[in-house]
C-alpha cells in the first residue's frame, strides 16, 4: 500500500506528542515540588510513574496491536492518554498526580502501535525509510518534550504542560480517525495466541540479539540525558535549567540526521549501519566526557550519540519487522521492553557513579554501555548479514 507524506507525519507527530507525555515532568519538577510539597526524597517517582506505566503498557497493551484494528487502537489509546494527562494537569495531591502520570505513561504504548501499524502499511522497498521517519517523532518528543515544557511552565506554570499536551493527543485522535485506513488483516490471532508468540520471541537469537544492543544502547542514552545536567549546573559553568535544556536541540539536530540509516537499510546495510554507528556511539564519549571544560565539544559529542542512537534503534526496528512481518506490534512491543529497562539503568547508574567518580566516571559507563551493545553486534553480525 505505501504511506504518504501525510501518513508519515502524523505517524511521527502521534510519536512526539505521547512519548513527550512521560519525559514532559522532567524539566518542571521544581514548580511541581514547591505547588504540592513534594519532598526532594520523592521527586523521583514522578518520572518513575510514567516509565513504570509504559513499561507495563509494552508488556500487555502493544501486542493488542496484533489482534483488533490498529488505528481505532491508536485512537482509544491517545484519548486514554489524554485523561492520563487531565488527571495531572488538575491534581492538588501527589498521588492523584502520580496516578495521573501512570495512566499517560500506560497508553503512552501508542508510540509502538503507531510503528508497528506503520511498518505494516509500508512496501519492503520504503519501510526503513518510513520508520527513520515515524521514531524520529520519539527523539523529538524525548528532547523536544525538555525544551517546550520548560518554555510553556515559565510562562504559565507546570500545569499548562499537562493541558497542552492533553489538547494536542485529543486532536491527534481526531486526525487518525479521519485519515488512517482501516486496519483489514486476514489472520486474526486472539489475544492469548499473541502473548504466547511474544513470549516465543524471547528464544530467538535474532530477536535477542537486537533487543540486547538496544538496552546497551538506551542504557548509554540514558547516562547521558539523566546525568547532563549534573556537571553542566556545577561549576565551573553553573548553567540554569533553560540553558541546560537548549543542549535538547543540539541531540535533537544529530537524531534527525539519521533519517537517512532508514534507507541504508532498505539498501541491505542494516548490519553495517549498526556496527558503524555503534562505534560513532562509543567515541563520542570522548567529547561529552570533556564537559569540565569545554560545552562546544559536549554539542558535538551530544549530537553524534544522538545520530547514533537514532541510526541504530531505525535499523533494530527494520530488522525486527521485516522478519516478523506477521506479528509487527508483537515483536515492536517485546523490543521495547529492552528499551525501557536499558533506559532505567542508565539514568539509575549514572547518578550513583557521579557522585563517586564525577562525570568522568559517568562518561566512561557511558563509552562502557556502547562498547557493550558494540560487542553483542559483533558476535551476531554473521546472522543479520543480508537482512
Amino acid at each position: 500500500m505505501g504511506l504518504t507524506i501525510g501518513r508519515r507525519t502524523l505517524f511521527a507527530a502521534v510519536c512526539a506528542v505521547a512519548v513527550a507525555s512521560i519525559y514532559a515532568a522532567q524539566p518542571v519538577l521544581a514548580q511541581i515540588r514547591s505547588d504540592l510539597g513534594v519532598p526532594d526524597a520523592r521527586l523521583g517517582w514522578i518520572v518513575a510513574a510514567g516509565q513504570l506505566g509504559y513499561l507495563a503498557g509494552l508488556a500487555v497493551l502493544v501486542p493488542l496491536g496484533d489482534v483488533i484494528d490498529r488505528r481505532k487502537l491508536m485512537v482509544g489509546h491517545l484519548l486514554l492518554t489524554a485523561v492520563g494527562a487531565v488527571l495531572a494537569a488538575t491534581a492538588t495531591r501527589t498521588w492523584v498526580l502520580l496516578v495521573g502520570l501512570a495512566v499517560a505513561g500506560l497508553f503512552a504504548v501508542v508510540v509502538q502501535t503507531t510503528v508497528a501499524y506503520a511498518a505494516a502499511l509500508s512496501t519492503p522497498e520504503e519501510r526503513g525509510r518510513n520508520l527513520g521517519v515515524v521514531t524520529s517523532g520519539v527523539v523529538i518528543g524525548i528532547l523536544g518534550a525538555r525544551v517546550a515544557a520548560g518554555a510553556l511552565a515559565a510562562v504559565w506554570g507546570w500545569r499548562s504542560v499537562y493541558v497542552a499536551l492533553a489538547m494536542l493527543l485529543v486532536t491527534l485522535a481526531c486526525l487518525v480517525l479521519r485519515t488512517l485506513p482501516t486496519d483489514t488483516r486476514a489472520d486474526h490471532a486472539t489475544y492469548r495466541q499473541v502473548l504466547t508468540s511474544l513470549g516465543g520471541l524471547f528464544r530467538e537469537r535474532v530477536f535477542i540479539s537486537r533487543g540486547l544492543i538496544a538496552f546497551f544502547l538506551f542504557a548509554s542514552f540514558g547516562t547521558l540525558w539523566s546525568g547532563l545536567t549534573l556537571p553542566l549546573a556545577a561549576a565551573p559553568w553553573h548553567l540554569s535549567t533553560a540553558q541546560i535544556g537548549l543542549f535538547g536541540l543540539a541531540g535533537l539536530a544529530g537524531a534527525l540526521g539519521a533519517g537517512r540509516a532508514g534507507r541504508w537499510a532498505d539498501a541491505g546495510f542494516a548490519s553495517a549501519v549498526t556496527g558503524g554507528a555503534l562505534v560513532l556511539l562509543t567515541a563520542s564519549w570522548l567529547a561529552i566526557g570533556q564537559a569540565l571544560w569545554s560545552l562546544w565539544l559536549v554539542v558535538i559529542g551530544v549530537v553524534v550519540l544522538d545520530f547514533a542512537v537514532q541510526a541504530v534503534h531505525v535499523s533494530n526496528q527494520h530488522v525486527l519487522t521485516m522478519t516478523h512481518s506477521r506479528r509487527t506490534s508483537s515483536v515492536v512491543g517485546g523490543y521495547m521492553i529492552f528499551y525501557s529497562l536499558g533506559s532505567a539503568l542508565g539514568a539509575t547508574t549514572t547518578t550513583t557513579v557521579f557522585a563517586r567518580a564525577g562525570w568522568t566516571g559517568s562518561s566512561i559507563l557511558g563509552a562502557a554501555f556502547a562498547a557493550c551493545a558494540l560487542v553483542i553486534w559483533g558476535f551476531s553480525r554473521r546472522g543479520d548479514r543480508g537482512r
